[in-house]
């Protein structure tokens, strides 16, 4: 929707319309970087997991952007599967980090090497 068509519809200044889809994109591809950074530079597995868990909300924040600015609840439904997906691995990571560290002491992921095959 062009500006002139918003300050017809509204009255108000285009300044004053709120976020644009360009915003909502911003913030998520902000959120994506800081939990990919998170993810790459950290050891400890809790803050590891809680950068993937950042990732999948700015995924989400813009498949809900996507579907809001082109008027389709497609993206919003898919959102909510997402997210019982997430809540669901967030218990399962969060039970196998409890393991791991009775088993070790310690949540640094460089001690768990021999892991790999």
């Amino acid at each position: 929707m062009t500006s002139s068509a918003l300050l017809a519809q509204t009255g108000a200044p285009a300044a004053m319309a709120g976020p644009t889809l360009a915003h909502y994109l911003f913030v998520s591809a902000a959120m994506f970087a800081l939990g990919l950074i998170g993810f790459l530079t950290r050891r400890n597995l809790i803050i590891m997991f809680l950068s993937t868990e950042l990732m999948f909300q700015a995924a989400g924040i813009a498949l809900i952007a996507f579907s809001r600015f082109h008027l389709n609840h497609t993206g919003e439904t898919f959102v909510i599967f997402v997210l019982t997906i997430a809540a669901a691995e967030a218990a399962m990571a969060l039970a196998l980090v409890v393991l791991l560290f009775r088993r070790r002491e310690s949540l640094d992921a460089q001690q768990w090497d021999e892991m790999s095959g």
